[in-house]
């Protein structure tokens, strides 16, 4: 699990950094893309003759990345969830509700763009759509990559917060994925069934228009 390598203080004392601080040190948060990182130091870096404050992350990975303090919106930093969150993380990754996508162009951009927002619910729908479509056909080495990758953010946050392991937190996973793709179908068995009924009542409607149109007919010629 990761924690700060060092004792430090919880706020900055000398720090120019021009902007609100959202996150103090110690605190775990997701870096999109890349995963859970813990905050270490928040510092004051200059830059091409421009001083700002950056929070400085160690990643699981053990690498360090900076991120600007006021550029934490445009990145999509933000809080791991918390432990009140996971049962419904649980609930969304087996619903089976799936975005189904024809263009191969359309579908990888539209991951790339939820794996960059940083919301888990964003990783967990790329990791349901990718997940089903492997199961009818091979995904392209870059659609591979990206399955892999969101399995990797899902279980690697859902551990961490859960002080679970990561291999029991692989299998809930991978549990919660199977009942996706049942419940997929039990969805899509309903929607056939939902629009039959709706053509049909259709139907009866038009006959019935049509049944007194002729009505009003033959008693305006009578």
């Amino acid at each position: 699990m990761l924690r700060p390598s060092v004792a430090l203080p919880t706020s900055p004392s000398n720090f120019n950094l021009g902007a609100i601080l959202q996150f103090d040190i110690g605190d775990k948060v997701i870096y999109p893309n890349h995963g859970l990182g813990v905050i270490e130091r928040i510092e004051d870096k200059t830059i091409l003759g421009t001083t700002c404050g950056f929070y400085s992350l160690r990643m699981a990975s053990d690498t360090t990345v900076l991120v600007p303090v006021d550029n934490v919106g445009n990145v999509g930093l933000r809080r791991a969830i918390g432990q009140d969150q996971v049962k419904k993380l649980f609930t969304l990754l087996g619903n089976g509700k799936i975005e189904n996508h024809q263009n191969w162009k359309g579908r990888f951009k539209d991951n790339s763009d939820k794996m960059r927002t940083g919301s888990i619910h964003d990783v967990i729908d790329v990791l349901k759509s990718l997940n089903h479509l492997s199961q009818s056909k091979n995904l392209s080495f870059r659609e591979k990559r990206m399955l892999d990758r969101s399995r990797f953010l899902v279980i690697s946050e859902i551990s961490e917060v859960m002080n679970e392991s990561v291999e029991d937190v692989e299998k809930r996973v991978e549990k919660a994925l199977e009942r996706c793709l049942v419940n997929r179908i039990r969805l899509l068995e309903k929607t056939k069934i939902a629009k039959k009924k709706t053509a049909k009542a259709k139907r009866a409607s038009l006959k019935k228009a049509a049944s007194r149109a002729a009505a009003s007919r033959t008693a305006a010629a009578s």
